[in-house]
């Protein structure tokens, strides 16, 4: 019994798609969310801060777990990179914002801001919830350009190649904007 459920389980992790994140050229669904940096809430919205740059928006499946912490590390030491490029970084989660003031302050060190998606109304927006377990969000990564479409998607719930993927996206759009 237990290795046709296994066989099961195999065949449905199969047919499904492993993910279905939105396309690059696509317009990025705008929206508007309680966030919080260095422990400080406020609110973020996606428009407003596409007038400054392109927008790092990364959704992760919970705060302070083994992989998401990792993750919020990486992006934490590469932010005065993206800033120089003229990008923001937000990350995104089903956690409340109690949860991510504290968060923003131990794991993403004060650098850049997390928001609160309790609902999954921003997640599901995206295509960005994970199929086995969908109170959660899966590991995407999006870059969106200050147009509002996505120029660059990634997802995989490995954290090691979110922050140099979307780096170099970031790159490749700063590459083709005239000074």
């Amino acid at each position: 019994m237990k290795r046709f459920s296994l066989l099961v389980l195999s065949g449905l992790i199969l047919a499904q798609p492993l993910y279905a994140a939105l396309k690059v050229g696509v317009a990025a669904p705008d929206f508007t969310t309680e966030a919080t940096l260095a422990g400080k809430p406020f609110s973020f919205a996606l428009a407003d801060a596409l007038k400054t740059g392109p927008v790092v928006l990364y959704f992760y499946p919970a705060a302070f777990t083994p992989g998401c912490t990792v993750e919020a590390h990486e992006f934490a030491e590469a932010t005065e990179k993206f800033h120089a490029l003229g990008a923001t970084v937000i990350g995104v989660s089903h956690d409340k914002i109690d949860t991510l003031n504290k968060f923003s302050v131990s794991e993403c060190r004060n650098k850049f801001a997390v928001a609160s998606d309790g609902d999954q109304k921003i997640t599901k927006a995206y295509d960005a919830v994970l199929w086995v377990k969908p109170e959660y969000a899966n590991r995407t990564s999006y870059v969106i350009a200050p147009s509002g479409k996505i120029i660059y998607e990634y997802t995989a719930l490995d954290p090691d190649k979110h922050v140099a993927n979307t780096m170099a996206a970031v790159e490749k759009w700063k590459a083709t904007q005239t000074p």
